[in-house]
């Protein structure tokens, strides 16, 4: 996606609130779900720039059955990733 091709750059407040669904959904939502179950309404095209950054931050994935919230802040789980052994 091109930065000419983006019309409108969604807010922080935006931003916070799809986080907001993804990390309480219980199952991968699709797009038209997460807009649904959004507190206001949200152009598309905004959707897809917020998805898209945090794709890229690693927070979710959006593979073929929805999107999925997979960040987890735990120390624990950081440490025990570095420590831990490849088979």
């Amino acid at each position: 996606m091109q930065e000419s091709e983006i019309i409108h750059y969604p807010n922080l407040k935006t931003v916070l609130m799809v986080e907001e669904v993804l990390q309480k959904a219980n199952k991968p939502l699709t797009r038209e779900q997460l807009k649904n179950k959004m507190k206001k309404q949200i152009m598309h095209q905004t959707l897809n720039v917020i998805l898209k950054y945090l794709e890229d931050s690693g927070k979710i994935i959006d593979g073929r059955k929805g999107i999925v919230w997979i960040y987890n802040p735990s120390a624990k789980l950081d440490i025990a990733i570095k420590e831990g052994v490849e088979l």
